[in-house]
């Protein structure tokens, strides 16, 4: 019999009440820390802001801190009081603003019309990786919300759809957990469970809900704590939750079904297989022994990777050659990263085909099917020796697979063939091939060679890594800048002028007689940007900076771009993400 059964109405609520302050206890709790921000400094900086927020959370954020570069710049701190009295705000991230010469205010001058056009705009970038680290350290750092025409609800979809697309997972979950925030990102949450399920990892799926200490209100996620219960031995706890749910009214007969099976109340194999969620399927699969599942065109990528993770796809072995619709199926999920690009490639080799089309593969593939083509044309390219020839026939069979849309489904087993050949023995008509899929690996950081006759490259570029005193540092460019004006051949290039207006920003003086061997064109800067400036839109002229830099490394970046980016930074007083950038883009590298 199951438990409420033994239950009248009375006892249930109390029963209601002491489960789940039992629950809360058994979830592994991090350390949160709390900020109460002064009531002095929210009355100068916020008090607009407070009238509208008097439903807030309690504050809850972490401080880590991903790098160690020392700012130069006294930083206005947040001081710490054990009350806000009657008003509460909520600030939830993972970086102090410190960290990075931000402030606590971020968004607070901000209008939400025009943050919610660039992060559109963004949303259409592949942004580079300069880029995105700018990203989650203006998205993930400890900040009041925006209210000008923006819900909170607004912004942390935003926040949510960002993660979602840059995909890492180590940051999702650090944000999740850290700030106790599952039910504020449902979306978000059950990305991330759905991402290690997909994987067949439940052990790292469920860990999210043990860390986890608040009641969960979302449906799925619900549904996917239950689960991680009974599969954590927790059964009882299980059963007591999923009765509440049934008296407060939750339906679904399917994943009854399935957990009945699991606590042992119904010995029956269910074979309905839903593919509505990947927790579903994955259940079906769980409670069934003798599992089978035969994936079609339409089947759900992450129930691809779920059959793929759990070795339950097709053994290539196994599929005949005439099976074209099932080795179509293979070539989607291929190109979907669910399937070997050696396997499928394996399987190309077993086709037959007579030595006629073997040797004209460059005309007769067009008589047979897409898959036999691709297969005439892959064995054809395995023999040729002829450098141009071989070039020809494995240009025609990425084309022939970027016709289908499976693109992706030759991309490793490319890189390999290219990787053989030296960059000088490429046929010219060829370059362009070659170098659009082929990256060559840097993992080496390049070091830093000083110039001394260069102002942007000389040892002045060590101020930006904090080993530079006052004294010395303002010694030393005057006496550089001394040497400038001797040397008539000398030109200041933008990047020496970006050099100077950085340290002269930071309060480094500059003797009077060289301030007239440069001029300024304040024009440079985009006036949109100049204008949140201006209006101290600090967390706006960042998304505009992130939006500028785009798809681009910092090092591609012409002058004059570098120019007002720097420029911008250097009035906002942000100088750690000014250091970090002109540490890149202004030494020689070698």
């Amino acid at each position: 019999m199951k438990i409420l059964k033994l239950l009248n109405n009375n006892y249930l609520i109390i029963l209601f009440i002491i489960f789940f302050r039992a629950f809360n206890a058994y979830a592994e709790n991090e350390p949160i820390d709390i900020w109460n921000i002064d009531q002095n400094k929210i009355e100068e900086s916020q008090s607009n802001n407070i009238q509208n927020n008097t439903d807030s959370d309690d504050l809850q954020i972490t401080q880590p801190s991903i790098y160690n570069l020392q700012s130069q710049k006294e930083i206005e701190t947040v001081e710490v009081s054990s009350s806000l009295n009657s008003q509460e705000i909520e600030i939830i991230g993972l970086y102090d603003p410190e960290d990075y010469d931000l402030k606590i205010d971020l968004w607070s001058n901000s209008n939400g019309d025009q943050l919610k056009y660039l992060f559109s705009n963004l949303a259409k970038l592949e942004l580079s990786k300069d880029a995105s680290e700018l990203m989650n350290i203006v998205l993930l750092t400890n900040s009041y919300f925006p209210e000008i025409n923006i819900t909170k609800e607004e912004f942390l979809s935003i926040k949510s759809n960002w993660l979602i697309k840059h995909n890492d997972r180590t940051l999702i979950e650090e944000y999740l957990v850290k700030n106790q925030i599952l039910n504020l990102h449902p979306k978000l949450s059950r990305y991330l469970v759905d991402q290690y399920l997909a994987e067949a990892n439940v052990e790292k799926a469920c860990e999210l809900f043990f860390e986890n200490s608040s009641i969960i209100n979302d449906s799925y996620l619900s549904k996917f704590n239950l689960y991680c219960l009974i599969n954590n031995g927790k059964t009882e706890e299980a059963q007591l939750i999923l009765d509440l749910k049934k008296e407060l009214g939750f339906k679904d007969e399917y994943f009854e079904k399935k957990l009945n099976y699991l606590l042992g109340f119904d010995t029956r194999v269910e074979l309905t297989i839903s593919e509505a969620s990947v927790l579903d399927f994955h259940l079906a699969h769980r409670t069934n022994p003798d599992f089978f599942f035969e994936p079609k065109k339409n089947t759900n990528t992450q129930i691809w990777k779920y059959l793929s993770a759990s070795n339950l796809l097709y053994n290539i072995d196994e599929i005949d050659i005439v099976e074209e619709e099932k080795i179509s199926l293979i070539e989607q999920a291929t190109h979907d990263k669910n399937y070997s690009e050696k396997d499928l490639f394996s399987l190309y080799k077993r086709f037959q085909f007579n030595i006629n089309q073997l040797l004209n593969a460059s005309e007769t593939y067009k008589s047979l099917s897409n898959i036999e083509a691709r297969a005439l044309v892959y064995q054809r390219s395995l023999l040729e020796s002829d450098i141009n020839k071989k070039f020809k026939l494995i240009k025609l069979l990425k084309d022939l697979f970027i016709k289908d849309g499976y693109d992706n489904a030759f991309d490793k087993e490319l890189k390999e063939f290219l990787k053989e050949i030296e960059p000088g023995d490429v046929p010219s008509n060829f370059t362009t091939f070659y170098t659009t899929y082929f990256e060559e690996d840097i993992g080496q950081s390049k070091d830093i060679k000083i110039n001394k006759d260069i102002l942007h490259q000389s040892k002045l570029v060590n101020y930006f890594n904090g080993d530079y005193a006052k004294s010395k540092i303002e010694k030393d460019l005057n006496n550089f800048l001394k040497k400038i004006k001797k040397d008539k051949k000398y030109d200041l290039s933008k990047k020496d002028i970006i050099l100077i207006e950085s340290i002269k920003s930071d309060g480094i003086e500059i003797s009077k007689k060289y301030e007239n061997i440069y001029e300024i064109n304040e024009s440079e800067i985009p006036t949109d940007i100049q204008i949140m400036i201006n209006n101290n839109e600090i967390g706006s002229t960042l998304l505009r900076i992130i939006e500028v830099i785009g798809q681009d490394d910092l090092e591609a970046l012409d002058e004059d771009t570098l120019y007002f980016i720097i420029s911008a930074l250097n009035q906002l007083d942000i100088d750690y993400i000014r250091n970090k950038i002109l540490l890149k883009v202004l030494p020689l590298k070698v």
